[in-house]
């Protein structure tokens, strides 16, 4: 056949001259910017587990790649590398773009300003230019050999091309496999799974999340006990409920109102009480005798309570189960609640109720875990926030003879604040993790999801502060999410990728 060197050699040399330019000008912009290159491959749903080496790897492979297409000599070995290395590039976006919960920033520079889809055009154009070269390279190489096959070049193309794809889709799952049960404290910031709706000032910052009902959901009041503020979701109709409560001579301190359809419950620990009403006419109807001192407790049924008291040895925090009835039945656990230091600060933490689920999800302040449990008072299965910290980071010390406990120094808090949807476990953590925006952490609340039927980690997600507003608390819903900022409450609209993972029963 009749072989038009210097044609096909000027293409060639083109072509490698294209890919040098590209490779140099991206190699160059990551090292520019190298902290936020590296926090953009931490957020990545397929390279974040490996972040810390890739961010490495990828400029210097690409000013090697363009030093060796620069060199005649190594043209050939230069051009399949580039084939190999811009279609892992193309496979990963395309991942991104069709198998990805969710899609991260792009890369930096120019290629920054394109869309996902652009990039993926303009990455598959890159592959045909190395195809073309590669088969016009060795065409020019091998013209004088006798056993010369025209699909020689073809062939390696093809293994290049499916060994490129294997490597990436084999880095897709193991790290999709890893963020989710095995995280090394890598976060994934989905593109917003959260929208700001709207905001009240409500006057006060006694107001608390009692509970919800439909398409509304019930404020309580420290400072007025017996009232709640009732609002639906777009924060446009307010309701004022009073409980009717023909109040005996009981030593109240601090009332809290939990608001479960049809049902609404009184409860203070330290008397200790819980009464029993119905939200059509919000008068109590019941009182559960019997049940013991507690510090925390969740109405499970009509009947039934799960509480956490101080009645475990020498003072432990403890879990226990209450059932109403001619004879009140009490159960405790005491092999709920993981002991680390002295049983009551260590093991401190905050209660939350799934009634999908029909499963009680106890979140520790001081360390990564928690613990999910049953309506009978027995352990589910125990679980860990992605953080690192294991151990409860707090100092106590005993005083008056070792009857009170108190601590010495500023704990460590690393659960601040959760809410339960469903399946999904939401807790604002304190912690930052690796790869994160410092200013990030300066300007909003962070909020990760845990999916508890796959006992995996799903997703995290900033909660904006709002004029240095201090977060007190939050709600989730199946299609909102409610926050008290000081004295305002803020209404977000879920996103699809978190409504999608909402399943309010058990799986």
């Amino acid at each position: 056949m009749k072989f038009k060197s210097p044609l096909e050699s000027l293409i060639v040399e083109i072509i490698c001259l294209l890919f040098a330019l590209l490779f140099v000008y991206a190699a160059v912009s990551k090292i520019l910017d190298f902290e936020n290159f590296q926090i953009q491959l931490g957020q990545s749903p397929i390279l974040s587990v490996y972040a810390s080496w890739i961010s490495w790897l990828v400029p210097i492979a690409e000013l090697l790649l363009a030093f060796i297409l620069s060199v005649p000599r190594f043209r050939s070995l230069g051009l399949l590398a580039a084939l190999n290395l811009m279609t892992m590039f193309t496979v990963y976006i395309f991942i991104i773009l069709y198998y990805s919960a969710f899609v991260p920033c792009s890369c930096g520079g120019i290629l920054e300003k394109m869309t996902w889809k652009t990039h993926l055009v303009f990455n598959i154009v890159f592959v045909i230019l190395a195809a073309v070269a590669l088969q016009l390279d060795f065409m020019e190489r091998f013209k004088k050999s006798f056993d010369i096959s025209k699909f020689g070049a073809l062939k390696r193309i093809a293994i290049s091309v499916i060994f490129s794809t294997i490597i990436i889709v084999s880095l897709f799952l193991s790290s999709e496999y890893m963020i989710q049960h095995e995280n090394p404290f890598i976060r994934l910031y989905p593109k917003h799974p959260i929208q700001l709706r709207t905001s009240i000032d409500l006057k006060s910052n006694a107001y608390y999340f009692a509970g919800s009902n439909r398409d509304r959901i019930y404020l309580g009041n420290y400072s007025a006990p017996l009232h709640l503020l009732s609002i639906n979701s777009k924060l446009q109709e307010q309701q004022k409920e009073k409980i009717i409560f023909e109040a005996k001579n009981i030593p109240f301190k601090r009332v809290t109102i939990k608001v479960k359809p049809p049902y609404f419950y009184l409860m203070d620990g330290s008397v200790p009480a819980v009464f029993r009403g119905k939200i059509d006419n919000w008068k109590i109807i019941k009182e559960f005798n019997g049940i013991p001192y507690y510090t925390i407790a969740e109405p499970i049924d009509s009947v039934s309570v799960i509480f956490r008291s101080n009645s475990g040895t020498g003072g432990a925090n403890v879990f226990g189960h209450y059932k109403a009835g001619s004879y009140p039945k009490i159960f405790y656990n005491p092999t709920l609640l993981k002991q680390q230091i002295d049983g009551i600060f260590d093991t401190d933490g905050m209660v939350v109720y799934s009634e999908g689920l029909k499963r009680m999800v106890y979140v520790y302040y001081y360390r990564n875990e928690f613990t999910v449990i049953d309506n009978h008072v027995t352990l589910d299965f125990r679980g860990h926030t992605i953080d690192t910290n294991t151990v409860a980071k707090i100092k106590v010390t005993n005083l008056k003879n070792k009857t009170i406990k108190k601590m010495s120094s500023p704990p460590l808090l690393v659960n601040a604040h959760t809410a339960l949807c469903g399946n999904l476990l939401f807790v604002h953590s304190k912690i930052p993790g690796r790869f994160e925006d410092k200013k990030l952490w300066k300007q909003a609340n962070i909020i990760d999801v845990y999916d508890l039927n796959k006992k995996a980690y799903v997703m995290s997600f900033a909660l904006y502060k709002i004029s240095d507003k201090k977060l007190r608390s939050f709600f989730v819903t199946t299609t909102n999410l409610y926050a008290l900022m000081d004295k305002e409450l803020i209404v977000y609209t879920l996103g699809n990728n978190l409504k999608n993972e909402i399943k309010m029963g058990k799986e």
